[in-house]
């Protein structure tokens, strides 16, 4: 097992040891004085973790001069705009982890007239919202690239939105906490993984339920209909994350630099428009 596999594993193992000693805590009655049988131990779990974190970042960094940005089709058609670009920081999302460095996260966002325009960040109400009620909900994922699939996961929720401050507060400080807990599976949520050949492989992360037309082993061209876009995993509204990697596991990969023909790489805020017979070609 390598590293880059091992340090998420002792990251969720760390939690729950923690968890178990919060635990034992308030149900059980130990020996000896409270900081030798419950605090000194959590401090210890908790510098652990830290130590853990660190790891894990440095062992996902990419390693080198970085390899040139891998030129692919654009995964989406219509008009969106980018959020958390790689154009504008490295690593885009604030960590290596998961093989997304190089990530991008775009979100629908129609010209006004065409579609109902992106509900827009809500400081008190309302706390959520339901997915159909942002364009990017059921959008199609189209493939970057003539590729094999290597993972298609289905069967997870897509939740209320988290676009207002107490939803997006509950996001930071509990669900997103017990979701690194559980696995990189349920912060991606419903995702495909493409394999492009030469080491490389595209990851399209929270798909909505019961949409993908895909499964493993399955071949797909470029500009093909894999999935449609969802709320599912770690995310505050619908909206597509994508990034491309080294291997087909993201607890075990490392992110590859990518730029969309026609369309490059997107800065935060920046909105771009992908014509469906661009990306069908």
């Amino acid at each position: 097992m390598s590293v880059r596999k091992a340090v998420p594993i002792a990251m969720r193992v760390s939690w729950l040891v923690l968890f178990a000693l919060m635990i034992a805590e308030f149900v059980t009655d130990l020996p000896g004085p409270g900081w030798a049988t419950t605090f000194l131990p959590a401090m210890v779990v908790l510098v652990l973790m830290l130590a853990t974190m660190v790891l894990q970042a440095r062992a996902a960094a990419p390693r080198g001069e970085p390899r040139p940005p891998v030129e692919v089709d654009p995964p989406v058609t219509g008009r969106w705009t980018a959020l958390n670009s790689p154009a504008d920081k490295v690593p885009s999302h604030g960590t290596h982890a998961y093989g997304q460095t190089y990530a991008i996260d775009i979100l629908a966002d129609p010209e006004t007239g065409e579609a109902p325009a992106r509900p827009a960040f809500r400081w008190i109400w309302p706390l959520f919202r339901p997915g159909r009620a942002f364009p990017a909900f059921g959008a199609p994922l189209l493939a970057v690239a003539d590729a094999t699939v290597v993972r298609a996961s289905d069967g997870q929720r897509d939740h209320l939105s988290r676009n207002s401050l107490l939803g997006l507060v509950y996001l930071m400080l509990i669900e997103g906490n017990i979701r690194s807990i559980v696995g990189a599976h349920r912060i991606i949520g419903n995702h495909v993984i493409l394999d492009l050949g030469d080491g490389v492989y595209a990851a399209y992360a929270h798909a909505q339920r019961g949409s993908l037309r895909v499964r493993a082993g399955d071949t797909v061209r470029a500009g093909q209909r894999i999935a449609r876009c969802g709320n599912s995993g770690n995310t505050t509204e619908p909206h597509l994350h994508f990034h491309l990697m080294d291997g087909p596991d993201p607890d075990d990969a490392r992110g590859i630099p990518f730029t969309w023909r026609g369309v490059g790489v997107p800065a935060n805020g920046e909105t771009f428009t992908v014509e469906e017979q661009v990306a069908q070609t």
